[in-house]
């Protein structure tokens, strides 16, 4: 009897991207199980990505342009236009222009790393006649709450005695006014709608300078500045433009980008899989198979707060599926994904060794992982055979 296998995984950060996860899980099982059909969707969640499989997923362009990069420096960067769509509509991810793949390991200061070129992405859209923006939010090197997309915009945020700050999180500290009188012309034209996790907050003790600056290279001295100047941030949004930001859902989505687009330039956010499953045949896949394998970089207790292996197995159990996940480490409070439809998961790894070394070996090292969830299959079948067999 085939068995009608689902491969559905997020890319592994800084190393893979979804689709050479998917095809790295697929070599592994193919070399134990030789009756199996194998079908792969692999998603994105608004980071790295998203531009390039929305594009792909409706036949539409990629455009390439460079833009100034999180820690001041050019990089290369794209958006798209989705085909098929009456509206002109652009697609880009923040992350193409100011995620952490992009911030070199001994610079990464959120006090500083910007998302200046995030703004010049969201121009060049606006300036090949985009009539719709769909923005990503994911996978980000920055902690500056959209300020730099937004003064890339025409946005002034201006301190007390009427200076315009610089660049990075830091200088939100000595924001005092806001100025919208210059901000690009065809904002107000344009509907913008962005992709991201419906859980991450600005401020408070689950806001992003807490649960994510960290990650992006904030010792707990720089935590704290940084918390206290997204406070001040959001003290001046609500006091200069009526919008209370500071737990709004969306709002810390990709260092509190998710605020600045919403605040500044008048984007609505949506929890990113709204916008992503329109484009995506995940859902039309899952009726037709009998496993789902996900994957993602790490599995921990964030995973339920809107990753990739937790939205799979969430819509997999609505039609009763075993999932199994796999993940580059597995941090602590992993187990909570047990609850929330994941039934197994595993590390891919089988030694201690450093994120670099897991890095570059990590597409041998996800094959072979998946080559042992396919003999775990293997013999799961041959203890079926028994016991129908009597034995």
């Amino acid at each position: 009897m085939t068995l009608n296998i689902l491969i559905a995984p997020s890319g592994f950060k800084e190393s893979l991207d979804a689709e050479q996860v998917a095809d790295c899980i697929a070599i592994g099982i193919l070399r134990v199980l030789q009756d199996v059909r194998i079908r792969k969707a692999p998603l994105v969640d608004g980071g790295e990505g998203f531009t390039k499989a929305l594009v792909g997923a409706t036949d539409g362009t990629l455009h390439t342009l460079r833009v100034t990069g999180p820690v001041g420096e050019p990089v290369d960067s794209h958006f798209g236009f989705l085909g098929g769509t009456r509206q002109k509509t652009a697609v880009l991810e923040m992350a193409a222009a100011a995620g952490l793949r992009l911030v070199p390991p001994r610079m990464r200061d959120p006090l500083v790393t910007t998302t200046y070129g995030v703004g010049e992405l969201i121009k060049a859209a606006l300036e090949a006649g985009a009539e719709r923006i769909l923005i990503g939010c994911g996978d980000s090197g920055t902690n500056d709450g959209g300020a730099g997309m937004a003064q890339a915009l025409g946005v002034k945020l201006l301190d007390e005695a009427g200076n315009s700050l610089g660049l990075g999180g830091g200088e939100l500290i000595k924001l005092k006014q806001i100025d919208s009188s210059q901000r690009h012309p065809r904002l107000d034209q344009v509907q913008i709608d962005v992709a991201c996790n419906w859980h991450n907050v600005l401020c408070g003790e689950q806001g992003v300078a807490r649960v994510f600056g960290p990650q992006k290279g904030a010792s707990p001295e720089t935590v704290e500045q940084l918390a206290l100047a997204l406070e001040c941030y959001a003290t001046v949004i609500q006091k200069k433009l009526g919008i209370d930001v500071r737990e709004m859902p969306g709002s810390g989505a990709s260092g509190g980008l998710g605020t600045g687009l919403h605040a500044l330039i008048g984007a609505t956010l949506y929890p990113r899989y709204e916008i992503v499953m329109q484009y995506l045949e995940l859902d039309n896949l899952l009726p037709e198979v009998d496993l789902v394998i996900t994957a993602e970089g790490c599995i921990d207790y964030q995973t339920p707060r809107g990753k990739i292996p937790a939205e799979v197995a969430r819509r997999a159990k609505y039609h009763e599926l075993p999932v199994i996940a796999l993940a580059g480490s597995i941090g602590p409070g992993a187990e909570v994904n047990l609850q929330h439809g994941i039934d197994y998961f595993s590390s891919i790894l089988t030694t201690p060794c450093q994120l670099s070394e897991a890095i570059a070996d990590a597409a041998p090292l996800l094959t072979n992982a998946a080559e042992q969830v396919a003999r775990l299959i293997l013999v799961g079948r041959q203890i079926r055979r028994c016991t129908i067999a009597g034995w």
